[in-house]
């Protein structure tokens, strides 16, 4: 934007006013902080155009649309004195009023309320002249916010060729055309090879990627990737072909998306409405994608199809979605949750769950206080599949309670159990789990547990929507728990909607289907299948009976990391089948066995592979990145896997950015560090052996300057395949120091000159306590031979260097593990 410079007013009622004078016409932009962080919304668009000597400015979400029912906004700034020049008309698809406020300042206020959904023409006219970018075309959808996105990366993926073993002790950064360095997400792509997960080029030039392991340049690093024209990304040139206008409901629409020669960046589609869609990417093929969508409900829906954050042309559109109602009948129940007692040292706590299926002598419980020590709980058997666990902690802080079935975690376990203080951590703490969330069966009850102790007092809203009315009963418990019970007529696919104070809790919707009567299927039975001691790729069968049923038998395998894979089989005699399968990871897989798509009991089956089973219960996870951090900064907190055998360790980060992981291997586990490039909240998710530790989703809050935040949840993911460690191998210091506000000064930092003697003033006064770190490198990526720190005052330190070389030299200065701003320092001879 071209300006002199824009002036801020405190109006002293809670508003301000920003005054500035473009120089262009067009589309502008303001970008407004406060606070170091963006405001929400920024930055606002507006049109500008140029009329009798001045300028008329248009701007407001208004312009581009909004939901019917709601108030659609829009703003009109013209020279003052001359607002009575100005006229607005909207046409559309159906009548509206249109308000209009007058301001002293020269701006107009409009705003109007559609109640039909569609495309509205806003004319905006001075003098009876169209101004630039007039008539505007407002999309309207439907009435509701629900929401339903697809995030693809592969079009934002740049294959590196670089051949990694491992990510652990990885770490990357690109240096941008214009000198900024800035870290990278580093990901092993289908081919085994490491690449970029998401590269959004937005300049011309030479982009230097440099890999460390260890914090060491790995072989070949720097690598350069020459941006021109064919790399950067371009919405516009992104063909979309398929169900753009018309779609009908509980069908699948196609889409057609074609992005091989709009450059590098990412690729997200995102349907609003007064319903939910299913989408889901069928296929990829060179970088062309074809999607099918399925709105729940005939209606007014808008499309976005987003590439390198901007839409595509003709997006957003407006999908006229006709076809037949789905029928589908929605039940809800609430309930005002408490806050949970607090439990003290020395006294008797209890704890219950209800899980169908289980056998009450495979049942057992433990609780693991803070230090790490770890006892057995009393497991009481009540009637209906009830157990109460019994348990005295004896210091204070969050324990973790473990249930098993057959040394397996049942769903839900391990929980948390803060002992002394209640926090109240909100939606993202509460916990559901058991199998009527995995899995239904008409005319029965079909149970799961709710925990909301961890997420304090609040409204926990349940909604079953699906072919038939559901019954649901909740069962009241000590302690923030609560029992849930369903039961449906029909079969067919339902929805779980599990809301706190409104808010989705973390797996909400739960999608299921919920099958026939078993019927036949519960006479079927399970012969020589073998649960303990499996080994990777080594086959394992077993033998399945239908003792008289008719049907057809499916069996699926589960893996520890979420893949599903179909199991042999092969009918050895009438009714008696051979089942098949080779496991190829370690810890807890479940094999699902159907016929006629109804479980046979005691379905799904869990089996354990490997000799060191990976346990979710004995990893904890500690440090300040797990609740806030900085935009642009390595945010850290430390998995601590000491004495939990080996297994698939697994950082999901959801937020309003993608997030730069790397991953540390310390004495206790794995040091991982995030970087965040927009502020907002950061949903962190740690799973084991793909079951959530206790404790996780961990919510961080991310403040400073960064990015505009995407329109959609991003998210960045990274796998670690953890090797055994022993309790009590070691622990490393905890730096407390803050880098962020240590600053430095001197010629040293603008240019390097050789052979002679430059210095930098360091200055640590309000940093706290850490250690400073200096380290310099050549442009061949050795050390520097001449490189002395020594401390000036008590509180700052001089360093002195002399290169000897032409070219680009980088210089690291780190205050505790963290870089200080700017670090590190390209300085060029």
């Amino acid at each position: 934007m071209s300006s002199n410079g824009p002036q801020i007013r405190d109006n002293s009622d809670g508003t301000i006013t920003v005054q500035y004078q473009p120089k262009q016409v067009g589309r502008h932009e303001v970008l407004m902080e406060y606070d170091g962080a963006a405001v929400n919304g920024s930055p606002f668009q507006c049109v500008v155009d140029s009329v009798g000597g001045g300028y008329v400015t248009a701007f407001g979400k208004g312009l581009v649309g909004g939901h019917s029912g709601e108030s659609v906004d829009f703003t009109v700034v013209a020279i003052q004195g001359h607002s009575k020049d100005l006229t607005v008309n909207i046409d559309g698809p159906g009548k509206v009023d249109l308000s209009r406020k007058d301001n002293p300042d020269g701006s107009i206020n409009f705003s109007f309320r559609p109640m039909t959904p569609g495309a509205y023409s806003l004319n905006i006219k001075y003098n009876g002249k169209h101004i630039k970018g007039s008539p505007f075309t407002a999309k309207v959808s439907g009435e509701g916010r629900k929401r339903s996105q697809l995030s693809l990366s592969n079009s934002s993926e740049y294959n590196l060729k670089i051949v990694e073993a491992n990510s652990v002790n990885l770490s990357g950064s690109m240096k941008l055309p214009d000198g900024t360095v800035e870290p990278i997400i580093l990901k092993k792509l289908g081919d085994g090879e490491l690449g970029i997960a998401s590269f959004n080029p937005r300049k011309k030039g030479a982009y230097k990627v440099n890999i460390y392991h260890d914090e060491k340049p790995i072989k070949g690093s720097p690598y350069t990737i020459d941006v021109g024209d064919k790399e950067l990304g371009h919405a516009a040139k992104v063909h979309v072909t398929g169900a753009v206008t018309d779609a009908i409901a509980n069908t699948p629409n196609t889409l057609d998306i074609d992005t091989s020669n709009a450059g590098y960046g990412g690729l997200s589609v995102a349907i609003e409405g007064a319903h939910r869609s299913e989408i889901d990417c069928t296929e990829i093929h060179e970088r062309k994608y074809t999607i099918q969508y399925a709105p729940h409900e005939p209606g007014i829906y808008i499309l976005n199809i987003r590439f390198a954050d901007e839409h595509v042309p003709g997006s957003p559109f407006l999908l006229d979605v006709k076809g037949n109602p789905s029928g589908r009948i929605r039940e809800t129940v609430q309930k005002q949750m408490e806050a949970a007692e607090a439990s003290s040292p020395g006294k008797q706590c209890t704890f219950i769950v209800k899980i169908p299926g289980t056998n009450p002598f495979d049942m057992e419980a433990s609780i693991t206080n803070p230090d790490g020590q770890t006892e057995l709980c009393d497991v009481v058997d009540e009637e209906d599949f009830h157990y109460l666990i019994h348990f005295k902690p004896d210091i204070e802080g969050l324990h973790i309670l473990s249930i098993k079935h057959k040394g397996v975690h049942v769903a839900g376990s391990p929980f948390p159990y803060s002992v002394g203080h209640l926090s109240q951590g909100g939606a993202h703490k509460v916990q559901a789990g058991g199998p009527g969330l995995e899995r239904g069966e008409v005319g029965i009850s079909n149970d799961f547990n709710i925990y909301t102790r961890e997420a304090g007092p609040g409204n926990l809203s349940i909604s079953i929507e699906g072919s038939s009315k559901s019954v649901i009963k909740l069962e009241d418990r000590p302690n923030g728990s609560l029992g849930c019970s369903y039961s449906c007529k029909t079969p067919g696919k339902y929805g779980i909607h599990i809301k706190f104070d409104d808010q989705h809790i973390p797996g909400s919707p739960f999608i299921l289907n919920v099958a026939p009567d078993s019927g036949e299927a519960k006479s079927v039975s399970v012969h020589s299948l073998k649960d303990r001691g499996l080994q990777i790729d080594k086959p394992s069968t077993f033998s399945v009976n239908l003792n008289g049923a008719s049907g057809t038998i499916h069996a699926t395998i589960r893996s520890p990391t979420g893949g599903h894979e179909d199991c042999f089989i092969q009918e050895m005699d009438k009714g008696c089948y051979a089942v098949r399968f080779i496991p190829k990871e370690n810890g807890v897989h479940y094999i699902d066995i159907r016929l006629n798509d109804a479980h046979i009991p005691d379905s799904p089956f869990a089996i354990m592979v490997g000799q060191s089973g990976a346990d979710p219960a004995l990893i904890t996870a500690t440090g300040n990145g797990l609740e806030t951090g900085k935009c642009n900064t390595k945010n850290k907190f430390l998995v601590k896997t000491a004495g939990s055998g080996t297994g698939i360790l697994a950082i999901f980060i959801d937020g309003p950015s993608k997030a730069a992981i790397n991953c540390k291997e310390v004495d206790e586990g794995y040091e991982f560090s995030y970087t965040p490039f927009a502020t907002g909240k950061y949903l962190i998710t740690i799973k084991y052996g793909n079951i959530p530790i206790a404790g996780s989703p961990y919510q961080a809050e991310i403040t400073g300057t960064g990015r505009k935040p995407a329109p959609i949840t991003e998210q960045s993911t990274m796998i670690v395949e953890t090797v055994e460690k022993k309790a009590g191998a070691g622990s490393k210091k905890v730096f407390r120091g803050d880098a962020s506000k240590v600053t430095v000064r001197g010629p040293g930092l603008k240019k390097a000159f050789t052979n002679r003697q430059l210095k930098i003033t360091i200055d640590v006064k309000d940093a706290g306590q850490a250690l400073l770190s200096v380290g310099m490198i050549n442009p061949h990526g050795q050390p520097e031979a001449e490189l002395f720190l020594k401390k000036a005052t008590n509180t700052t330190y001089e360093l002195t260097y002399k290169v000897t070389e032409i070219g680009e030299h980088t210089l690291y200065i780190k205050w505790g593990d963290e870089d200080i701003p700017g670090s590190p320092f390209a300085l060029c001879t």
